[in-house]
């Protein structure tokens, strides 16, 4: 008996080819400002508040690839359709609300899983909830942190398992299949975490003179699925966790993090991966970006952009096909860079007059760039949406 041999790759590849199957390309991205137009400017009213948006994402499957939720300083969540000519208000809902005693409803982060159907928010009031978005009914409140939680994110496979960071300098793992039988005063049920990383990250305080933790400014899941990567706010150290080993008590060898004359600590703001999980990007408070090849065991970054002054509170990104990287300045400019080409000079968005550029994100689809702005204009919070030109 004759056995059909295996077809190679090269052979797929040259097979599509033969019989004219249409492979889209992306466009050369040599020249960002030809391929980069503006398609909206989102506004967001609220007619009780003037606040301004925290925290913002796209969407993560293709079927809702159009959808943006937006989170602000006073704990709302709105849902955008933007695959319309006109952006399309989906609904919108009250996350974390004040109370006797809750003080603080900022919602800082933002997570979409399983499949766009539910979001976590986490939040100044010290929690991370889950919420159902067909019925907008919290399913579960994830206690523990003592301070506000800043960040937060899903595992690439099993959304069920959650890590999350937090001011109180440590950052916590939850599964959300382990549910307490508790409930808090508003009824919602209480999840509690399964493992927690006390002063994850140690530095030595010159003031002090003695030995101190900083808080968690970002947390990261990888995509190899048992490794974590965290921030803190005081060094530009980005650590690696094995996950199959946090239960264990964390033993520091080494010289800890101080600021000397020659060189002071700068904290990290944001943690940033493509969707291949090679490269690791870390926004930095000295006004680069580092660039680290997660598969490669090397302490030190591959290489760093430059820009003006990195913004405290917005967020850098890595684009998912690792093409290209985007950050906002504390003056509201916006830079995009080539990843392979970091000694070039970047291409500069300006924002207009009354605008401040607070966060980049990417879209995992039709990559598109997302970036979000504080108006002047009183009740109003601009967002602005740009898009790729497709070049075939």
């Amino acid at each position: 008996m004759k056995f059909r041999e295996p077809k190679s790759i090269f052979n797929h590849i040259a097979s599509r080819e033969l019989n004219s199957f249409h492979v889209q390309k992306r466009p050369k991205m040599d020249k960002l400002l030809s391929v980069y137009n503006e398609i909206e400017a989102i506004h967001i009213f609220n007619d009780e508040f003037d606040f301004i948006p925290f925290a913002i994402s796209f969407s993560k499957t293709s079927k809702r690839c159009y959808d943006i939720a937006v989170a602000d300083e006073h704990g709302y969540v709105t849902l955008f359709d933007t695959r319309r000519n006109k952006t399309k208000k989906i609904c919108e809902w009250i996350a974390h609300q004040v109370s006797s005693t809750v003080f603080f409803t900022e919602v800082y982060d933002l997570c979409w899983i399983k499949e766009d159907t539910q979001i976590l928010t986490a939040s100044g009031d010290k929690t991370v909830k889950v919420w159902d978005l067909q019925q907008k009914d919290c399913l579960g409140a994830l206690r523990g942190h003592t301070d506000f939680v800043q960040s937060i994110c899903s595992h690439p496979t099993n959304h069920d398992i959650i890590v999350s960071g937090s001011r109180d300098k440590s950052f916590r793992l939850w599964d959300l299949r382990c549910k307490s039988n508790a409930e808090s005063g508003d009824g919602e049920i209480s999840i509690s975490s399964t493992a927690v990383v006390k002063r994850a990250h140690l530095y030595y305080d010159e003031e002090d003179r003695q030995v101190d933790s900083m808080g968690i400014r970002s947390v990261l899941w990888l995509k190899d699925q048992v490794s974590i990567a965290t921030a803190g706010s005081k060094d530009s150290v980005p650590k690696f966790w094995d996950t199959r080993y946090l239960k264990q008590d964390v033993t520091y060898t080494g010289l800890l993090p101080r600021s000397t004359e020659k060189q002071r600590l700068h904290g990290l703001t944001s943690l940033s991966q493509d969707d291949h999980g090679v490269f690791l990007l870390a926004s930095c408070k000295d006004n680069r970006i580092y660039l680290y090849n997660i598969l490669q065991n090397k302490k030190e970054p591959l290489r760093y952009f430059e820009g003006d002054r990195i913004s405290f509170s917005g967020k850098a990104a890595i684009s998912p096909d690792a093409l290209n990287i985007g950050c906002c300045s504390r003056e509201g400019k916006v830079y995009i860079w080539q990843l392979n080409k970091p000694e070039e000079e970047p291409t500069i968005l300006s924002p207009k007059e009354e605008e401040s550029a607070y966060g980049f994100y990417w879209s995992g689809y039709g990559i598109k760039k997302l970036q979000f702005q504080n108006k002047v204009s009183p009740f109003a919070i601009q967002i602005r949406v740009m898009a790729m030109l497709s070049k075939e």
